[in-house]
């Protein structure tokens, strides 16, 4: 890669069809695969992302909300896309932009019932989601007589799959809440199955349920956060290969005498003779005002340098005494070392967290094209 000039985010591409390949390799042959492509493809650029992950031959795509989805058609996206929090006043545009809704409470039901009869639709896919433990979203198992009356003899809707989502499928030491969740869930997927008289596909994995779950792949798995490079286990994350790396560049180098202080409120006071360097990025950016003062560090020419005293708006200053370097000279925040998992835990959070914050102001670059 040429050498950057400003704040950017490397977008690797040969690193995402890695995670892929590695993902689907667990999988038995006939297994499907939907990619998650929220939230920007979880901070980095979700047209490119889902366009390269098409290309490699992914089954579905699953966005938040009916504009992410709308994004991906505009681009020229053609698998099916399934919208797992679609909102009522969205309903119209998601059946015009060929999307399908996750139907996850009676309500939600009857108002795209009646979305899909005034759009005149016939048989248009949806998926049902079951609360199995996680209760975030979802039909209780005691609703599905309801689910099923309410689509008899109604035409415009056919159900696609039956799936919920796993609570704590990346900490063993919830193995037993996690099998009760893949038994309830089977249960329900027979008894809807039953009900309706022919067979949704059926969907539970995420990222750690496919790596611990194997057995409960059912026809599809859904993965988001190792497609972009982890795991939630340092041993599976050393299969992984980070997707994203945020760089940003060296504006200015400052020799800071004894006793003074760097930043808003003084927040760092120098012990000794420091040098720092300022760096064009900040809690605007998505590196909030938790890494500052110490908590977290950055990779200067292959040395760690903290970031001290507060983080501001756009700039960072960074404790750099005894490193080589100059202005103009390219910074790691987060990517190999230290990977974002290890950048987040600075601050007491995940890489979730980090990499879907990274404001849409960074400059992506494509890697691996």
């Amino acid at each position: 890669m040429p050498k950057i000039s400003e704040t950017t985010l490397e977008i690797d591409m040969t690193a995402l069809e890695h995670n892929y390949r590695f993902l689907r390799s667990r999988l038995h042959p006939k297994t499907k695969f939907l990619a998650v492509v929220k939230a920007y493809a979880y901070g980095s650029d979700a047209v490119q992302i889902a366009t390269r992950l098409e290309a490699l031959g992914v089954d579905y795509f699953a966005v938040a909300y009916v504009k992410e989805g709308i994004a991906l058609r505009k681009a020229g996206l053609q698998k099916p896309i399934l919208v797992l929090h679609p909102q009522h006043l969205n309903f119209d545009a998601l059946i015009k932009n060929c999307l399908e809704p996750s139907i996850y409470s009676p309500k939600v039901l009857r108002e795209f019932l009646e979305a899909a009869k005034r759009n005149e639709q016939k048989e248009y896919p949806v998926h049902l989601k079951f609360n199995t433990g996680l209760n975030r979203l979802g039909f209780h198992e005691k609703e599905i007589e309801g689910i099923v009356k309410s689509l008899e003899g109604r035409k415009e809707l056919k159900v696609a799959s039956v799936f919920s989502h796993l609570a704590a499928s990346e900490d063993m030491k919830e193995q037993d809440f996690t099998e009760r969740q893949i038994a309830s869930f089977s249960k329900i997927a027979g008894l809807v199955t039953k009900k309706l008289g022919y067979s949704p596909f059926k969907h539970l994995l995420n990222t750690s349920g496919i790596l611990n779950y194997p057995k409960a792949q059912f026809d599809m798995v859904r993965s988001g956060i190792g497609l972009y490079g982890f795991g939630n286990d340092i041993k599976i994350d050393a299969e992984f290969e980070p997707v994203v790396t945020l760089k940003t560049i060296i504006s200015q180098i400052h020799h800071i005498a004894p006793n003074e202080s760097v930043g808003y409120n003084r927040a760092f006071s120098s012990k000794g003779v420091t040098v720092t360097a300022t760096l064009p990025l900040g809690h605007a950016d998505g590196i909030g005002r938790q890494y500052g003062n110490g908590k977290a560090w950055v990779n200067v020419n292959g040395k760690m340098a903290p970031i001290i005293g507060n983080v501001c708006m756009d700039m960072i200053m960074i404790d750099v005494t005894g490193i080589a370097c100059k202005e103009g000279d390219e910074v790691i925040v987060f990517g190999k070392k230290p990977t974002a998992e290890e950048f987040a835990a600075y601050a007491n959070t995940i890489s979730y967290e980090l990499i879907t914050g990274l404001s849409q102001r960074v400059t992506r670059i494509l890697k691996g094209l």
